[in-house]
Formats: C-alpha cells, sequence, structure tokens
C-alpha cells in the first residue's frame, strides 16, 4: 500500500495570525512534504525488501546506510508529526508538560532556550526536537536533514520543529531565531506533547 500524505490537522489559512502564512503552508505541505512521499513511494516500488513494511521499520532498517530511502522516509516520518505539532492555538503549556518541563529542563524559559539553540546551531538543514529519554527525563536534541530522533534513537518524540528554509522564508527571511521563538510562543501544540507523555 502507497504511503500518502496526511490530512492537516487545520486549514492551510489557520496558522496565518500565527506567523505561518497560507502561501508557506501550501507550498511545504503541498510541495515539499508530497514530493517526499512520491519519492518514497517510488523507491518500495522498485525495491521488494520494502514493500509491506511500515513507515518507521523503513526508517529504522535505512537509517545506518542513509541514502535518499532514508532520506525520503524520515522527512515523510519528520513533516506528519510536524503538522500535528502546531495548532492555530499553539504556545499554551498545559499543566502536566509545565512541570515535567520544569523538573526535567529547568523551567519554561530553559526549554525554550535549548530548542532555540538547537535550532539556530542545526548548520543548513534539520530539525529540533523535545524528547523523553529512555531514563524518563526530557532533553532537547537536534538531527540533521531528513534524520530524526527514531533512527537515532534518542527517544520519544514530543514536539518536532522543521528548520530548513522552506519552513520560514516567506515568514521570517533568513531570521531563523525569530522563526524558532514564534514557533515556541506562538505555534507549538503543547497539548499535542502532553498527550505523548
Amino acid at each position: 500500500m502507497a504511503f500518502e500524505l496526511p490530512t492537516l490537522p487545520y486549514s492551510k489559512t489557520a496558522l496565518g495570525a500565527k506567523g505561518m502564512c497560507e502561501e508557506t503552508l501550501d507550498l511545504h505541505y503541498g510541495k515539499h512534504h508530497q514530493a517526499y512521499v512520491t519519492a518514497l513511494n517510488g523507491f518500495v516500488e522498485k525495491d521488494p525488501s520494502l514493500q509491506g513494511k511500515s513507515l518507521e521499520e523503513i526508517i529504522k532498517a535505512t537509517a545506518s546506510a542513509g541514502g535518499p530511502v532514508f532520506n525520503n522516509a524520515g522527512q515523510h516520518w519528520n513533516h506528519i508529526l510536524f503538522w500535528q505539532n502546531m495548532s492555530p492555538t499553539g504556545g499554551k503549556l498545559p499543566p502536566k508538560l509545565e512541570a515535567k518541563i520544569t523538573s526535567d529542563l529547568g523551567g519554561v524559559s530553559a526549554f525554550k532556550d535549548a530548542f532555540k539553540a538547537a535550532g539556530i546551531s542545526q548548520f543548513g538543514s534539520g530539525w529540533a526536537w523535545l524528547v523523553l529519554g529512555s531514563d524518563g527525563k526530557l532533553k532537547v536534541t537536534k538531527t540533521p536533514n531528513g534524520s530524526n530522533p527514531l533512527a537515532t534513537g534518542e527517544g520519544k518524540v514530543l514536539l518536532g520543529c522543521d528548520v530548513w528554509e522552506h519552513s520560514y522564508y516567506l515568514d521570517f527571511r533568513n531570521r531563523r531565531p525569530d522563526y524558532l521563538q514564534n514557533w515556541l510562543d506562538n505555534l507549538a501544540n503543547y497539548e499535542y506533547a502532553e498527550a505523548q507523555l
């Protein structure tokens, strides 16, 4: 069965007032994400060893080798999460997650600083993540290109923010720090993150 572009959990105009315009969302979702899905389906069609495997199984099976199958599978997985990690009512931390962030990361401000630093310091393209480690503690991490904590084994993803330029260039030009601050303050779906705990 072919992989498909997921349905967005909001309209393409829903995030405009929060700092992600319809054109950004349309290009990112309808062009970039669709291209990863199309490419991945092409690879699966040509490789019987990939057929019948879940997206997660493909990512884990190809992570060590890297290459185009891994890149497209990883980006498809990352973006499925990314769309869920944003909300038109984003930016509000629910009590349970806030308490966990305070306990594990030294407070909301320290978490946001660490998350922003991870995204800013990711050279070129990549992702910033909030994950629940195998030790039960939250941590902030980053991955290059299409990689993710599923591939690296760093823990269960609660939040992931895309720091590829196509995520923010129309809205923030080359100001990645401003995009990340806005994402954390206005777009991040912390209710979704809390539900993953």
